[in-house]
């Protein structure tokens, strides 16, 4: 990626799509305010729901995905917006690890917990599983977050406007506490904070207000989710509460799915969790 998009003259367009999500994300293109305008100027943008542009099959230079794959329409169209991008970006949790909707995979009575529902469960086509995004097609880039930032999209997208690899930064939240002068809520308060193992990018605002972190962001780079959970046990958490922190947002994420499944197993058979094999 070492060229603009496209040719001088022309806007570079814009697409931002919506799949299984809370619209929580999206919210952040509109939440960008004076510089959202600023950048409607440099660019068109054929597709956005949310803000009343609706042009689905528009070929486009980066298509913005929002939302995680959840029905069998749902895999359809993501080929098909993938076959209309050049560049495809997916935008928080439920796009990059599945989101809260994911949480179903660990159950694998997925008709009996329909059917339990929904008083006509036969007008409900849902997938056995929920996929991010990238199980279906290929991802250029990937924003985590839940939600994400405003920053993180303007960030991205002026990158790649001007044909520069956008910066994916997966320092812990650890560090970011550091740089912003915040007290460690785990060695003072003993709380189970994630920032050990979380991508940073939210500006550690909950270990900034004295809150731990709970992982919204998504794993970070060489994260050591058992050695983690290990410490939370240490401060007292039974399995079924080690679990939650890793299963809560980001289930589908590889570094925080195989430590949550283990604590997950182990709390739903009464059984150690440093008994099990994996």
């Amino acid at each position: 990626m070492n060229s603009p998009m496209t040719d001088p003259a022309d806007k570079p367009r814009i697409a931002v799509h919506k799949f299984s999500s809370c619209d929580g994300c999206q919210l952040a293109f509109l939440n960008l305010g004076e510089a959202l305008l600023q950048l409607n100027a440099q660019v068109e943008i054929l597709h956005f729901l949310e803000a009343g542009m609706s042009d689905a099959d528009a070929p486009v230079d980066i298509a913005f995905v929002e939302g995680s794959l959840s029905t069998p329409d749902e895999l359809e169209r993501i080929r098909q917006v993938r076959a209309h991008s050049r560049y495809l970006v997916t935008i928080g949790a439920c796009a990059t690890s599945g989101g809260l909707q994911a949480l179903r995979n660990l159950d694998g009575s997925h008709d009996e917990w329909r059917d339990a529902i929904y008083a006509r469960p036969e007008f409900i086509h849902t997938l056995k599983e929920v996929q991010p995004i990238a199980a279906e097609v290929k991802v250029d880039l990937e924003l985590w977050g839940c939600p994400i930032s405003s920053a993180q999209v303007l960030a991205a997208v002026r990158a790649l406007l001007f044909g520069v690899v956008p910066v994916d930064d997966r320092d812990r939240v650890c560090l970011e506490c550091k740089r912003q002068q915040a007290v460690c809520v785990m060695v003072t308060q003993g709380a189970p904070c994630m920032g050990p193992v979380t991508r940073t990018g939210c500006g550690a605002l909950c270990p900034r207000f004295g809150r731990d972190c709970y992982g919204c962001y998504g794993p970070s780079e060489t994260a050591q989710a058992d050695t983690l959970a290990r410490r939370f046990a240490g401060l007292g958490l039974l399995p079924d509460a080690i679990a939650r922190r890793f299963l809560l947002i980001n289930s589908q994420a590889p570094a925080f799915l195989h430590t949550g499944q283990v604590f997950y197993r182990s709390s739903t058979q009464d059984q150690p969790a440093g008994d099990q094999d994996d």
